[in-house]
């Protein structure tokens, strides 16, 4: 096992010593590096008014306002809860059935689920 191991070593290290054996290593640093990054950190962040904030107090209050004015139910209808091509028709209200067919006619099978993890071609099955 040891000689094995020494040998699979020997043929590294020579590979290693070669052009390309130097841009492997630095593919496998530059990925280690990526990897190292705190990407779950906000470095910056735009205000209400689009002002670019920098400061951690500052980002944590702009988030604190974000969340609260989206759970608290301000400006969600007349920002995030329009229908499609600017209609009128808003979160709650009445979906036609033909909407419904239209949307699942629309929808490609063999994709993904989605959240209910009900596949398409089942919706397409039952409400066809």
């Amino acid at each position: 096992m040891a000689v094995a191991k020494s040998r699979a070593f020997d043929r590294l290290y020579h590979r290693l010593g070669t052009k390309e054996g130097e841009k492997e290593v630095l593919k496998l640093a530059r990925a280690r590096e990526r990897k190292t990054r705190d990407l779950g950190v906000v470095r910056c962040i735009k205000d209400e008014e689009g002002k670019v904030l920098t400061e951690d107090v500052e980002i944590k209050e702009r988030w604190q306002r974000f969340f609260d004015k989206l759970l608290n139910g301000e400006g969600v209808r007349d920002d995030f809860s329009r229908g499609e091509e600017g209609s009128d028709q808003l979160a709650g209200d009445h979906i036609s059935k033909e909407e419904i067919r239209e949307a699942l006619k629309k929808m490609s099978n063999g994709k993904a689920v989605g959240p209910d993890q009900i596949p398409v071609e089942v919706w397409k099955f039952i409400g066809g």
